[in-house]
């Protein structure tokens, strides 16, 4: 069943930015580390940032120095700033559990385009 929505996508400019959010359902949210994955057309689903219950952050060396991600754990919310976009950013964005992954989402677009 649908335990998250993501929500924040749409088409933007290179350079631009975005922030996406990500509403968990049930009290599993805050005992667990949570992920940003993306995957784009023709490509596996990756991780680009995690964030562990406590605050401690992780991001793939493509975008580390551009996204921050978040979390509100007292509203199972988490959240991902992303800045200085680019093209191959380009890709749908979901957000889940880490490492074992546990939600489901239908996940949003971000386009990156001129």
């Amino acid at each position: 069943q649908v335990q998250v929505v993501e929500s924040g996508g749409g088409l933007v400019q290179p350079g631009g930015s975005l922030r996406l959010s990500c509403a968990a359902a049930g009290s599993i949210f805050s005992s667990y580390a949570m992920g940003w994955y993306r995957q784009a057309p023709g490509k596996q689903r990756e991780l680009v940032a995690r964030i562990t219950s406590g605050g401690i952050t992780y991001y793939v060396d493509s975008v580390k120095g551009r996204f921050a991600i978040s979390r509100d754990n007292a509203n199972n919310t988490m959240y991902l700033q992303m800045n200085s976009l680019k093209p191959e950013d380009t890709a749908v964005y979901y957000c889940d559990t880490w490492p074992t992954r546990f939600y489901w989402g239908q996940g949003t677009q971000v386009t990156v385009s001129s």
